[in-house]
């Protein structure tokens, strides 16, 4: 289990990620709004999956990375409760898991799919809800966990049962780069951070504080932005041309669509915003041979809505509105006053059953 909040040697920066433009989306939303409910991201080895989401961790509030390791019990996941001191004390002692400690931050699990599907239930809980709770003996304390979950997965090595698959809010399939230009870019940024991390680091921080910046300002607005008929009709097309299973993927396209729109400052959520999206939420969900092109003559274009290209930070040198508390997600309820789900000692408020 690893656990790192900056620390001293830099990340490599995600504003220097070279030809993973719809992995950068899919991060970016996620980051906006963590109740799309995580990012899968299958693909062979050496295409920059757990590079990517060490530098996502660098763009959030606390910086913070946790990674999941395979062997990880559910008790080491969730945290644990000291029964004995509730009694004695009249107190719950919380012992936090790592849910607790990727608070605000991202939770990495590489090689997701060989994870116990126990495991993957409650991080797909988690991740989607904003909180953890524990039970035991009757005794229930929850605590804000608001994380993005990044579970990486080479297909070679066996795929998720497909209940699992369609919680995930968001899929990228990367592959391998048989652009020699690209392959030499890539690999001389590499080299290049390899060298000097610092310098490479400190070249690229104008990039990432606008990063920042627009995140911070797009969860500030999430909340006054609304879904008008179109949008829920083309959500709809999408969704019904690839035959899924359920309403999940409409939900969650919706609001990918609008973490997209107000990631771009836009005034409202529109039907391209919803076709930009589409792919990475119904990649791991269709079930009709092809991909759909619905096409009603408003938003984007066919050949729009194959558009995959990453939201860039703004060039404009103006600062975007900071959110109204930092404390919250800009969206989400703020945590109560006096609970620190790291340090874990709250006042005992248990449920009996």
């Amino acid at each position: 289990m690893t656990v790192s909040s900056g620390g001293n040697r830099p990340v490599f920066p995600f504003a220097a990620l070279i030809g993973q433009p719809a992995l950068q989306q899919a991060l970016l939303l996620a980051a906006i709004d963590p109740g799309i409910g995580g990012v899968l991201v299958s693909g062979p080895r050496g295409t920059a999956k757990s590079t990517a989401a060490r530098a996502l961790a660098e763009l959030l509030p606390e910086g913070r990375f946790v990674t999941l390791p395979l062997g990880a019990s559910e008790d080491r996941l969730i945290g644990t409760l000291d029964i004995e001191s509730a009694l004695r004390e009249g107190s719950v002692r919380f012992s936090p898991g790592l849910l607790a400690q990727a608070h605000r931050g991202v939770l990495y699990v590489d090689e997701i799919n060989l994870l116990p599907d126990a495991l993957v239930d409650v991080l797909l809980d988690a991740a989607a809800s904003g909180v953890n709770t524990i039970e035991r003996d009757g005794i229930s304390h929850s605590h804000d966990a608001r994380f993005v979950l990044i579970g990486t997965m080479n297909p070679e090595e066996g795929e998720l049962r497909p209940q699992l698959l369609d919680r995930f809010g968001l899929m990228v399939e990367l592959e391998n780069c048989f652009d020699p230009q690209v392959r030499r870019d890539i690999v001389n940024a590499r080299l290049e951070f390899d060298a000097d991390p610092q310098r490479f680091s400190d070249r690229h921080a104008p990039q990432r504080d606008d990063y920042v910046r627009r995140i911070e300002a797009a969860r500030a607005v999430l909340p006054a932005l609304r879904f008008d008929d179109a949008v829920h009709r083309r959500v709809g097309q999408w969704c019904i041309e690839a035959a899924v299973d359920g309403l999940r993927a409409d939900l969650v396209m919706l609001r990918a669509a609008r973490a997209l729109a107000a990631y771009e400052q836009a005034s409202s959520i529109t039907p391209a915003h919803v076709d930009r999206v589409a792919d990475a939420v119904l990649k791991h969900r269709r079930r009709a041979e092809g991909k759909p092109q619905p096409d009603d003559g408003e938003g984007a274009s066919r050949d729009e809505s194959r558009d995959t290209t990453s939201p860039q930070p703004p060039h404009d040198g103006k600062t975007a509105p900071q959110t109204a508390d930092e404390s919250d997600w800009g969206y989400l309820p703020p945590e109560p006053a006096g609970i620190d789900p790291v340090k874990g000692v709250v006042p005992l408020a248990a449920k009996k059953r």
